[in-house]
């Protein structure tokens, strides 16, 4: 996650954003946006990032109003970790594939089915999910979540199959059950998309996020040698996002949202990156616009709230995660070490 630098606006956008500036200060509001929004979006905000981190973010701001620029969930994992500010969603139909395929009812029905088994949620879940749920993960601490409970404790992981099945293997454990919920952006990556980009650019570093339709198959083939893994990291968008400035290689292939692209570019000029699949674009997150983010500072719509028994039972899947992940007890802000456990 990172502040957003303030550069040079694009002359179409450089009124509104000016506007939308204004407008927060007179509000004392913070906007936020995620690492697929629009690079319009993503430029005017005052921190970028995966939802889990601008949450955090949220919670540790001294800003009454908090704009967020991502979709539903994410909103109502903000308005739990800081229920007593003001989280505004700039449009409602902000929702997501991932998230949906799984409801409160759904899920105790699962769990009636597999009595006493641990639920882990990946955060891109609703709050109603959570609050059903032991832990939370990311895809960036869920093989350290796992490992934490009890090896013999059966596990009900949600709603990711392709993150799912990435955690049982390399956690190693049969004794995990993967709800089959997918987003379908990252599900339309495919080996193909794969093969193609590392024809075209064989010096490239491929960057691979585990919700990928590609990443199950890809893993398998670099286990049966069909696949060389020379150059291949599987990445939280946040690892996506530091490893160009670790790496000495120039060039990259990205396998997530393409909107990631606009700030990976933004932090290293020099660097060149390429989509993976073009067309891997998240309509959810794209239904963010200006005019939108300025109207939620305006007239302070759509407000986001939690009930608050709700509230209780999913943050504590959430501190339960960052007391096993965040490596600085249950705090809900970055650690000194600049520890994250990324998306």
């Amino acid at each position: 996650m990172t502040a957003a630098a303030v550069l040079p606006s694009d002359p179409a956008h450089a009124a509104i954003h000016e506007e939308i500036r204004r407008l927060a200060r007179e509000r004392n509001a913070v906007v936020l946006a995620h690492n697929y929004e629009r690079a319009e979006v993503q430029d005017v905000a005052d921190y970028v990032g995966d939802s889990l981190g601008l949450s955090r973010e949220a919670a540790k701001t001294d800003a009454d109003v908090i704009v967020f620029c991502g979709v539903h969930f994410m909103a109502e994992t903000a308005a739990i970790l800081s229920p007593e500010k003001t989280v505004l969603l700039p449009d409602l139909a902000a929702g997501c594939s991932l998230a949906s395929t799984i409801d409160a009812e759904q899920l105790r029905r699962w769990k009636a089915e597999h009595p006493g088994a641990v639920v882990v949620a990946y955060v891109n879940t609703t709050a109603e999910v959570k609050a059903e749920s032991d832990y939370c993960c990311t895809s960036g601490n869920a093989v350290e979540v796992i490992e934490a409970i009890p090896a013999e404790k059966d596990i009900l992981f949600l709603p990711d199959m392709f993150l799912g099945a990435h955690v049982r293997r390399m956690t190693g454990r049969e004794n995990i059950h993967v709800w089959m919920g997918e987003c379908h952006v990252h599900a339309g990556i495919d080996p193909e998309n794969i093969r193609l980009q590392r024809e075209l650019h064989p010096e490239a570093e491929f960057l691979v996020h585990p919700e990928c339709g590609c990443s199950t198959s890809v893993i398998e083939a670099v286990s049966a040698g069909d696949v060389d893994p020379h150059n291949m990291q599987i990445l939280s968008t946040e690892g996506m996002i530091r490893r160009p400035k670790e790496s000495p290689a120039m060039e990259f292939i990205v396998a997530t949202e393409v909107g990631i692209l606009h700030r990976l570019r933004r932090e290293n000029p020099t660097k060149r990156f390429h989509a993976a699949n073009e067309r891997a674009s998240c309509a959810y997150m794209k239904v963010t616009t200006l005019p939108k983010v300025r109207n939620a500072l305006l007239t302070l719509d759509h407000r986001i709230t939690v009930e608050p028994e709700m509230a209780r039972r999913a943050r504590r899947a959430i501190e339960r995660m960052i007391a096993i992940g965040g490596k600085g007890g249950s705090s809900l802000t970055p650690t000194t070490d600049g520890f994250d456990p990324g998306e």
